[in-house]
């Protein structure tokens, strides 16, 4: 009969290190996931741009931007700018500034989902996931962490050509 032994801190060790890189899917996928991504970031990233120069033309200068409509004031027709929010400038001209309030924060939902799957396939840890979606809503940080992560992907696949070739 064996008798079973424990293993050591030295064998531990040593498998640990030799231990390979595992993704969540094939290279392939990665890159398919990488590249959702980046175009998600940069529209979202931009997209939340125009939305707080939206934000400060409503707050700071009490203006909606409109397209369309006629001016309150003269009963002229209004073709696309800034009117006032509060009476209203425009009657029946559609409100650019809530469009991109709404497209936005959709825009977002699918930015989040692109995050989810770059991370889920690369295993990374949650930490990662937190940061991809800060991403979407802090100004310029969606291109930032996009350029930094497009980084790392590459670097990990470059470093573990074996690793996504599971299937």
């Amino acid at each position: 009969m064996i008798d079973p032994k424990p293993a050591t801190g030295s064998e531990t060790a040593g498998k640990a290190a030799t231990r390979k890189r595992r993704f969540g899917g094939t290279e392939a996928q990665i890159r398919s996931a990488l590249k959702f991504y980046k175009v998600l970031a940069y529209l979202t990233g931009a997209m939340l741009l125009l939305l707080c120069a939206e934000l400060v033309a409503r707050y700071g200068f009490g203006q909606y931007l409109f397209a369309g409509g006629t001016n309150a004031a003269t009963g002229q027709p209004f073709g696309f700018g800034f009117a006032d929010a509060e009476p209203p400038g425009v009657l029946n001209g559609v409100n650019l500034s809530i469009t991109v309030l709404i497209v936005h924060g959709w825009m977002y939902v699918v930015y989040l989902i692109s995050n989810f799957r770059l991370w889920s396939l690369m295993r990374w840890p949650f930490l990662k996931l937190i940061l991809l979606a800060l991403g979407g809503v802090v100004p310029f940080l969606s291109f930032i962490v996009e350029k930094k992560f497009h980084a790392d992907v590459e670097a990990e696949l470059a470093a573990n050509p074996q690793a996504p070739q599971r299937y």
